[in-house]
């Protein structure tokens, strides 16, 4: 039987250390086995705009390991195609952790891949994280623009090079996000859901619902992720396809909670905004970052009362063709108007919708 166990408060460095213990998390791992903790850093954005890991969760896990005689630990990541995975480490204050517990960080967009079957398809994945003996998943409970939610399962594309990031998209991203997590199986995941943005992946829109999770099963943290945020299985199809390719179980047995919340109010539902704003946006395998920057651009233009009166193309399926309208991002250069960029920023975006408006 999997258990998930669940702390309250604000403190990520102390909530950490109480899930770990109450797991025994120690006893899960061999002795000599080498340790990646594999946190969310997408955006360089800190921790409290409700995108990006905080680094309580970081220096809780290893103080943790340390303490009970683990020493062979790395934190591995990388960000989403256009931003800077240093630049976010350094906003997030990871340099500062890893600095104090003599632990390195490595910038996967810098490490070498190697090909391996999935269920789905041939797939490349940083060495780094398929070498590792004992992989710790820290993702942040939040929305995203595609695929609603996202948590464990997701998170674990940060293990990719960039390459193969966009080839997820190209794919839909549903099916290789299961795969990927049924090749990749973390095992533990300890959740950050204090401050999640439940409706934008690069967060901006910090939701505090001040609780952390840990499981061992990522469909099954995903699962409740989903309950939490008060969505069906259905909503993310990835989930129930990683079960189906092996990656976990949809079942939740028992959710032990350690405290008490000290406001016992329900937890907060995504509002759908990416779904309206973009619901006649024309998309053909668009990356996560460029569609990100459509959705935020889109978002600011409503809350501006700025017009949209030409059809909006995005995706890397437009490159080469002639578009009719606006294009977002270098893969729509044919259209007959483009912001530019790989990924444009929101404000590239916004300024182009104001122009035109």
């Amino acid at each position: 039987m999997s258990v998930i166990y669940e702390v309250f408060g604000a403190d990520a460095h102390e909530m950490t250390i109480s899930l770990m213990d109450a797991a025994k998390v120690s006893e899960m791992i061999p002795r000599n086995a080498s340790i990646a903790l594999k946190p969310n850093l997408v955006v360089d954005s800190a921790p409290d705009f409700g995108a990006t890991t905080h680094p309580g969760v970081l220096s809780g896990c290893i103080e943790y390991l340390q303490a009970n005689g683990f020493s062979n630990i790395c934190v591995m990541e990388s960000s989403w195609v256009g931003d800077r995975t240093e630049q976010a480490m350094i906003t997030c204050g990871y340099d500062k952790v890893c600095e104090k517990y003599a632990v390195p960080f490595y910038d996967l967009k810098k490490e070498k891949a190697r090909t391996v079957q999935t269920a789905l398809r041939p797939m490349e994945i940083t060495c780094r994280a398929l070498d590792t003996d004992f992989l710790i998943d820290l993702p942040v409970l939040k929305g995203h623009c595609q695929t609603l939610m996202t948590c464990a399962l997701k998170n674990l594309k940060g293990c990719l090079p960039d390459r193969e990031k966009r080839k997820f998209h190209s794919d839909g991203l549903i099916k290789p996000i299961a795969a990927l997590g049924a090749f990749l199986k973390p095992n533990l995941i300890i959740v950050d859901s204090i401050c999640g943005d439940l409706n934008f992946e690069e967060g901006g829109n910090p939701i505090q619902t001040n609780r952390m999770f840990l499981g061992t099963d990522p469909v099954q943290v995903d699962t409740y992720g989903c309950q939490l945020m008060g969505l069906a299985l259905e909503d993310v199809p990835y989930i129930q396809l990683a079960e189906q390719y092996g990656a976990g179980s949809t079942r939740l047995d028992d959710v032990i909670a350690l405290n008490t919340p000290e406001q016992t109010t329900s937890y907060p539902a995504p509002a759908g905004i990416a779904k309206r704003l973009t619901k006649n946006v024309n998309v053909d395998s668009a990356c996560s970052a460029c569609f990100a920057s459509l959705v935020r651009g889109l978002y600011v233009a409503k809350e501006s009362g700025i017009p949209v009166h030409h059809p909006i193309s995005i995706g890397q399926g437009f490159r080469g063709k002639e578009i009719s309208g606006i294009g977002i991002g270098n893969c729509c250069l044919g259209a007959d108007f483009c912001a530019e960029g790989c990924p444009p920023t929101a404000k590239a975006v916004e300024k182009m919708l104001r122009e035109l408006s």
